[in-house]
């Protein structure tokens, strides 16, 4: 346990996301004992230029320009960073001479703020937990001089466009100054004793408790009164790169008789998909977050039909234990990132097997079986998780560091 201490969170993710943020979940955490200061991305002129009618974007302009306070108090001992200088867009830029000067200077003028914050909150020997942030996380230990920094890994980012070409030079060179590197994966941790000792898996927190149906209160969407059983669903991104529609077509060709159904807003690829002209595909849509665990438990057996490539090899898939939690029998791609739930989820590694392996889900599925995966999904909290971080840390860094 680390108590006491002034933390200060730097990410890809600004705390006034509209989606889930594993960043924010574990900053609240930290906050339990420690004070935190969680500093949103900067905005860069590009941005700013582009989207300057949008509202987040006016509140920025505001904050740069003096008329609005940059620091806000989210809790107690919990505070978020609104940085007022402006960056530059450099990650399409074709020299890396050129990247690395601007990167640089993005990084000083990050810093600048961050300095300013925490000379006004009083932090004092710092920890730097920085989430994934590779190109200004490049220099945030030589202009911060935190007593100790932490980079989060929890993403292939280097393999997304954006980050992509300038990315896979970048993170290696983050992964090796960082004192302590923390993963969710098995797969991470591997990946990253490559270029740092300190390679630790921390696992993953979610919040399931909305998942949670021990009471038998979800009741499931009026939707689902038209669609024949068995039930095979997904919830989430229909996202072509991350998910194998091919696979999808394979299992409603092969089985007729089961329903497969897609909860969540489809990108072109799907739209275009021979899946729309299958009789018992059925598509419903994009959900607000409350209602998908009606939809969850409108499924006989859930799956992530994911494709196995550099984007989705190393990833935890939170929504398995959101499936898990919903007690839901589970077919997943097989990677080494899910090899954690091999006694609870089937896990295929082709889509022969995905069809073999959701015949045994649907016949061998019990009450008991049910509650085994609800409690394993229960221990995944986030409490759970930052202990996690907290006892990599110390390891880490004990040989220089005397911690309390």
């Amino acid at each position: 346990m680390i108590k006491g201490k002034d933390i200060i969170v730097v990410g890809i993710q600004a705390w006034d996301i509209e989606i889930g943020s594993n960043c924010k979940n574990i900053a609240l955490e930290f906050s339990k004992n420690n004070r935190v200061l969680y500093v949103n991305p900067p905005m860069d002129r590009s941005t700013m230029q582009k989207d300057k009618h949008k509202e987040k974007v006016q509140k920025r302009i505001k904050i740069k320009n003096g008329l609005e306070p940059d620091l806000y108090e989210i809790k107690e001992n919990l505070w978020n960073l609104y940085p007022k200088n402006c960056v530059e867009s450099i990650n399409w830029l074709p020299l890396d001479a050129v990247f690395k000067i601007l990167n640089k200077r993005n990084a000083r003028l990050f810093s600048a703020d961050i300095k300013s914050a925490a000379q006004r909150l009083n932090f004092k020997d710092i920890i730097l937990f920085n989430d994934s942030s590779m190109f200004l996380g490049r220099h945030l230990k030589e202009f911060l001089q935190p007593k100790v920094y932490a980079y989060y890994m929890r993403d292939y980012l280097v393999k997304v466009p954006y980050w992509q070409k300038h990315g896979e030079r970048m993170e290696p060179e983050v992964l090796k100054e960082a004192d302590v590197l923390l993963t969710n994966s098995d797969f991470f941790a591997d990946f990253g004793l490559q270029y740092n000792n300190h390679s630790y898996m921390v696992g993953q927190g979610c919040d399931v408790s909305q998942f949670s149906d021990e009471a038998g209160t979800i009741q499931v969407p009026e939707e689902f009164k038209g669609v024949p059983s068995p039930v095979i669903g997904y919830v989430g991104s229909l996202i072509s790169l991350r998910l194998d529609i091919k696979l999808l077509e394979f299992m409603a060709e092969q089985r007729k008789n089961w329903s497969i159904v897609l909860v969540g807003p489809e990108d072109e690829d799907f739209k275009k998909s021979k899946l729309h002209q299958l009789p018992n595909v059925y598509f419903f849509g994009s959900k607000d977050g409350a209602e998908l665990p009606a939809y969850v438990k409108g499924f006989d057996v859930a799956i992530n039909p994911q494709l196995t490539n550099n984007l989705t090899i190393g990833n935890y898939p939170r929504k398995i234990d959101e499936y898990l939690a919903m007690g839901k029998p589970i077919v997943a791609t097989k990677t080494k990132a899910m090899e954690m739930f091999k006694e609870f989820v089937y896990l295929a590694s082709s889509k022969e097997e995905y069809i073999i392996l959701t015949e045994k889900a649907l016949e061998e599925n019990s009450n008991e079986l049910a509650k085994k995966r609800a409690d394993f999904a229960k221990s995944h909290t986030w409490e759970n998780n930052v202990s996690a971080i907290y006892k990599a840390i110390i390891k880490a860094t004990k040989h220089k560091i005397k911690w309390d």
